[in-house]
């Protein structure tokens, strides 16, 4: 029986087993009834730790085979292991999911990892200098422009504890005086000003006020092209600050490339990161992080600050700059064979980063406002579903339905082939050489006498030429990305990128967690108590050699992934727990020296 539990539990069933009802009958088929066969197996302790690892996860990954631990030394087998003698005879792992809506477990380790990737490129550690503390650093939100009047929520001065819960009194939506030759209604027939006051859970919140007014082609396409849109800015603010330091008088840096040449490069880099945010209206806006950093001539890969006379301000001026000279039309389109304008809206949001917990906007903020976003994907526009086929298409498309339904029907009209293939049968053939030799000739291109039918130097050059290039065909259209996100409203970009430089990767922390979890059980401080010291734990003796295959996604019952989440959220519940008392601990330290220090 599949499992149908598609989040984690919120309330915590304690005791299913201990306290499930014996009184007979106890159905096997239910959720309750299959928890209870469960657990009153022999080995139900074993099984828990057994599925531990996947315990939160809502559909784990199931894998059958052997494992085979191997002397690393001498690769003679000590030990063979299949899976059909451990429990349910699968190993479970857990499927990583980055989406809240999906795995709510995997997203809050993601999420958590996300944060300390972001912040480590702020203050240091896990392998980041600790010097880039000082580095300026700014925070960017770029956002999408206007493609419609929608219903928002405006307020101009709050005066709330928390703005997660805000209940301040917004401005009205839309209005419009009287005169204003705006107001009354659009061609449409709709109303085009809007008085209400929306609360923060309206549902009408990024809503277009009309619908056939709203520019849905545009916004896909601004989508799909954002990623570019990122990049060229990116670049044009590298620019700005290397004119500025030519200004200045600071000179380049010649650095050696790896083929051993030497160039001149700006004495100032950016090192950054961005996650992507889909708004209630279906556009995506970049929350950024930016560092400035400086060239080591001797190590190009290095961490450095910037030259002397670089501030936070100078980074500022690079963004607002790149931000409103960058601007393209994408290639054309039968629906639009001018193309459209690809810029940024009208919104930019620019902030001074600071590390440490004085200032407005702190690198423990920044980390976790990012990181939050990072498993978000579009369910603020009400909308979730997998990749869209051309089956399950008219589930979701519909050009006189709402508006998410709208987007998507733009995105699969636009992406749709805009050119007839050639049949083979009527393409020109190329000429061919005949086999053998002919008569000797000298190649007009490069002056090499043979015999060959083909000139042998140049069909060599022009097989080096291909060899570079990139075996699949390149797509006719750059349009055609657009049906294949249908389902993300044409955005195909990661949520979560950062520069190479900025910090460490995913691979390392979760590298990390693997090695600290094998060896957790090993006391440290003694050795003779519970194994070998910590100097000793990456120095492994012994491999462990898998050959495991794909045997199936999720539970084998309800129950069990009833008994596995619960135990998951009570593990979360008790890390939470610990952490509250934590911060609670280290404020109250902190409040007493400041006490001290006063008195």
């Amino acid at each position: 029986m599949a499992s149908t539990l598609d989040l984690t539990p919120r309330a915590s069933a304690r005791g299913v087993g201990s306290n499930a009802d014996t009184i007979p009958p106890v159905y096997g088929y239910t959720a309750a009834g299959s928890a209870f066969e469960r657990a009153t197996r022999p080995d139900y302790f074993g099984w828990l730790e057994h599925v531990r690892s996947a315990a939160g996860c809502t559909r784990p990954i199931r894998l059958a085979g052997q494992l085979l631990t191997v002397d690393a030394t001498t690769g003679r087998v000590l030990e063979q292991r299949h899976t059909d003698e451990m429990p349910d005879a699968a190993i479970y792992t857990a499927c990583g999911n980055r989406r809240a809506t999906v795995c709510p477990s995997c997203a809050q380790t993601y999420q958590r990892d996300a944060f300390q990737l972001l912040r480590a490129g702020l203050v240091g550690g896990k392998g980041v200098p600790e010097s880039v503390a000082s580095h300026p650093a700014v925070f960017p939100t770029f956002t999408a422009p206007s493609f419609g009047p929608v219903h928002s929520r405006v307020v101009k001065r709050h005066t709330c504890a928390n703005r997660k819960r805000c209940d301040c009194r917004a401005e009205p939506c839309h209005p419009r005086r009287a005169t204003d030759p705006t107001a009354g209604l659009c061609p449409h027939g709709q109303p085009a000003v809007c008085w209400a006051r929306h609360e923060a859970g309206d549902t009408v919140l990024g809503r277009p006020l009309c619908l056939d007014c709203y520019d849905h082609d545009h916004q896909v396409v601004w989508n799909l092209f954002s990623g570019e849109l990122w990049h060229r800015t990116k670049q044009a603010a590298e620019r700005y600050l290397a004119k500025l330091a030519r200004r200045r008088g600071i000179p380049p840096v010649e650095v050696v490339t790896a083929s051993g040449n030497t160039r001149k490069v700006p004495p100032v880099r950016l090192s950054p990161g961005k996650v992507a945010e889909l708004q209630a209206r279906g556009a995506v806006h970049f929350h950024a992080i930016a560092r400035l950093d400086g060239v080591n001539p001797d190590d190009p890969d290095a961490v450095v600050p910037p030259p002397a006379g670089f501030t936070v301000d100078d980074l500022v001026d690079a963004f607002r700059h790149a931000a409103e000279q960058i601007a393209f039309h994408t290639p054309p389109h039968p629906d639009q064979p001018d193309g459209w304008l690809i810029t940024w809206g009208e919104q930019l949001d620019i902030r001074p980063i600071t590390t440490g917990i004085d200032g407005d906007v702190t690198d423990g903020m920044v980390a976790g406002y990012l990181a939050k976003y990072a498993t978000k994907s579009t369910e603020a526009t009400g909308h979730t579903s997998t990749r869209l086929t051309a089956d399950s298409i008219g589930d979701y498309a519909d050009p006189d339905g709402d508006h998410t339904a709208r987007l998507i029907d733009a995105c699969w009209r636009i992406g749709r082939p805009t050119s007839t293939p050639v049949p083979l049968s009527q393409r020109p053939r190329e000429p061919r050489p005949r086999p053998g030799f002919v008569a000797p000739w000298e190649c007009p291109d490069c002056g090499t006498h043979t015999r060959y039918a083909a000139c042998p130097t140049c069909t060599a050059a022009r097989q080096a030429v291909l060899d570079t290039q990139s075996a699949s065909a390149p797509t006719a259209s750059p349009y055609a990305r657009l049906r294949r996100w249908a389902h993300m409203l044409g955005y195909g970009g990661h949520f979560l990128t950062k520069g190479r430089r900025y910090s460490v990767t995913f691979q390392l922390l979760r590298d990390t967690r693997i090695a600290y979890r094998r060896h957790e059980h090993q006391a440290h401080d003694h050795p003779a108590a519970g194994g070998p010291s910590a100097d000793q734990i990456g120095e492994d003796t012994t491999l462990i050699v898998g050959t495991l295959t794909f045997a199936g996604v999720g539970w084998h019952t309800s129950g069990d992934a009833l008994l596995a989440n619960t135990a998951a959220a009570l593990a979360r519940e008790r890390r939470t727990t610990a952490r509250e008392e934590l911060v609670h601990e280290l404020s109250t330290t902190l409040a007493a020296g400041t006490v001290s220090a006063a008195a």
